[in-house]
């Protein structure tokens, strides 16, 4: 029986009896080294722990940190006012609202999860008051919440630079930029679409001009956050590890001395909480790691590459099998292993076909991101249901539109790659 073999039927079989996808992964590679026989049990341990033995992964704690610092700091009420007083009195005001405030949001936390337990809990406790349907409000938030992962700082991102040497952390983030207005721009399509239907109703009318420069004031160290971090590893200050950790110091001053709404007795439990975060990425980095290590050594990546470049296919071609596979793929495992186990495979491919390294990161990323609001298995769904208390059959059935929109855009950024490659030439990323 040959390893191969056995790693993939038992991590499929792992992941169909419903194992967390990095258990999954690494029970599949401790059951693989087990029973083939052909490499000793220590190799687990060993590529775990060197697959978490890594400086830039210092970066994904310390951004971690800096969110939930923000949020300590009471980030997410003053991001909330700042983007209801410029939608909030329109048709479907608080659903606008929802999204704007998120997509601030993910500037800060560069994680999906966060943003639909934080803010997310929030705003559908709102919309829900305010007449909309509990289960609108949950889709809503889900479907927006996918933006964490692409707005800079991700921490998908910092993890797929580590996989492509073609690649830098800061193109990546730059990249993102354009793709996730994109997306929230669809989401407010959608929005406004739904709200005419039902008859959504703002809330009041535009506050005075002094209350909207007040409040965008007020706001303004937060929503510079991301713009401190990019512009910093632009003009080379530091490396993207050395911006996580501004990111924190800049989040504890704003929440202690500007919005001074933080309080140091909340430290504990703000480091608990990113200790646990930042365990649970690093977990699932490390087992997926070990399981790429098998797959790499047993030729099935090698193999696969020369399976698809013997296709002949166009970069068009292979940009639409790309997708669909990537589609298929992030409906059962998770962002994060999805680019440990597939970058190292797909992303040399699109190289030789001559497709820009920088575009090819972003159909990647935004098609595994999909994959977190795509029944049955998406992990964002489980968490917005959770959170919302909205069962799982009318949230996915309010969700249906918002998934032609992210689709929609995925075209968009799959047949025009400016919109990916444009921001980053342009800041000088090569």
């Amino acid at each position: 029986m040959s390893a191969s073999f056995v790693l993939i039927v038992s991590a499929c079989i792992f992941l169909a009896i419903g194992v967390p996808v990095a258990f999954a992964l690494g029970l599949a590679t401790a059951a693989t080294l087990i029973l083939a026989e052909n490499y000793p049990l220590m190799v687990l341990l060993k590529e775990t722990f060197t697959g978490m033995d890594s400086f830039p992964l210092m970066a994904v704690p310390f951004f971690i940190l800096a969110a939930e610092l923000m949020s300590g700091g009471s980030l997410t009420e003053v991001l909330l006012r700042f983007a209801g007083q410029f939608v909030g009195h329109k048709r479907g005001g608080l659903g606008y609202t929802n999204v704007v405030s998120l997509t601030f949001f993910s500037g800060i936390s560069g994680s999906a999860l966060a943003d639909a337990a934080g803010p997310g809990s929030m705003l559908i406790r709102m919309m829900d008051k305010a007449g909309y349907d509990r289960s609108y409000a949950a889709a809503l938030t889900a479907a927006t919440a996918i933006v964490g992962p692409i707005i800079p700082p991700s921490i998908t991102m910092i993890i797929y630079a580590l996989q492509d040497e073609s690649v830098s952390v800061g193109a990546l983030f730059v990249a993102g930029i354009v793709p996730g207005i994109l997306i929230a721009v669809a989401m407010c399509v959608v929005n406004y679409r739904v709200s005419k239907q039902r008859n959504y109703k703002g809330d009041g009318q535009l506050p005075p001009l002094a209350e909207i420069l007040r409040t965008t004031w007020r706001a303004l160290p937060a929503i510079l956050l991301p713009v401190v971090i990019l512009g910093g590893m632009r003009a080379g200050w530091f490396t993207p590890t050395e911006a996580s950790v501004v990111a924190v110091f800049y989040a504890l001053v704003c929440g202690k001395f500007v919005y001074r709404t933080l309080q140091w007795k909340a430290l504990p439990d703000i480091l608990s909480r990113s200790a646990l975060l930042s365990a649970s990425v690093l977990i699932i980095i490390g087992l997926s790691a070990s399981f790429a290590w098998v797959l790499t050594i047993e030729g099935i990546p090698q193999q696969l590459a020369e399976w698809l470049i013997s296709m002949n296919l166009s970069p068009w071609m292979f940009l639409v099998f790309v997708n669909i596979f990537l589609l298929l793929f992030g409906i059962f495992i998770e962002p994060l292993p999805g680019v440990m186990v597939l970058v190292p495979i797909l992303a040399p491919v699109a190289l030789k076909l001559g497709i820009d390294p920088v575009h090819f990161a972003m159909v990647v990323i935004v098609n595994l991101t999909l994959g977190m609001i795509t029944p049955p298995v998406g992990g964002l769904l489980f968490v917005t249901a959770n959170v919302s208390k909205v069962p799982m059959g009318p949230l996915v059935r309010e969700l249906v539109p918002f998934l032609w929109a992210h689709g929609a855009v995925l075209v968009l950024l799959t047949f025009v790659p400016a919109l990916s490659t444009w921001l980053p030439h342009l800041w000088g990323f090569k």
